[in-house]
């Protein structure tokens, strides 16, 4: 089955380094241009609207996904409307599940505290054997780079058991990314295919 989406999570603030916001929009254009769709918190301002704007801008598709109660604070409504579909959901577990079901990889930009929550979830769901799709730290400028050094330090204590299905990719250029999870796709595609033959043996 191809890659028909990624979705993105990332900060509804631009952060201090105009990279992050430049980041968001190479990310939506190469999104774009590859013909997939992006999923994402709906938000249309800071880094979240830079992605948001990169897909359309290139004729791309967007699924916005945003809980009633953020609407007004990580977006304005008129562009929303602009969104080629729009998800207004009762909670924040709504959305993340909604997101989860229409993604076929991840990918996390600079963000706050709800952006590593989301990551963090997803690589808990990829470590319990509940998905294979790729996840990828877009490492802009290094900002993850604390983050990976304490993955790095979890499985060194021992607390991160199949540590084989939790296997981030970490990418410092944008336009690398794409490529990088259709390639990861291509190769689970291929492992699955090897495998299905080993079972008929």
């Amino acid at each position: 089955m191809p890659v028909r989406s990624i979705c993105a999570y990332c900060g509804s603030q631009p952060g201090r380094d105009p990279a992050y916001v430049a980041a968001g929009r190479s990310l939506g254009k190469s999104i774009a241009t590859h013909g997939l769709r992006l999923v994402y918190g709906g938000g249309t301002k800071g880094i979240m609207g830079a992605v948001a704007s990169g897909v359309l801008s290139h004729g791309g598709q967007v699924t916005g996904i945003i809980p009633e109660f953020l609407v007004d604070m990580e977006a304005t409504r008129h562009s929303l409307g602009q969104l080629n579909e729009l998800i207004i959901t009762a909670d924040m577990h709504e959305r993340k599940h909604k997101m989860f079901e229409r993604a076929d990889a991840f990918v996390t930009l600079p963000g706050g505290i709800g952006t590593l929550e989301e990551i963090v979830e997803i690589m808990t769901w990829a470590q319990l054997g509940r998905h294979g799709k790729p996840m990828v730290f877009a490492n802009i400028g290094g900002f993850w780079n604390p983050m990976l050094e304490l993955i790095d330090h979890m499985k060194a204590q021992g607390f991160i058991h199949n540590a084989n299905l939790v296997k981030p990719l970490v990418i410092d250029n944008v336009d690398d990314i794409v490529p990088a999870i259709l390639d990861a796709w291509a190769e689970q595609d291929i492992d699955e295919g090897r495998q299905e033959v080993i079972d008929k043996l």
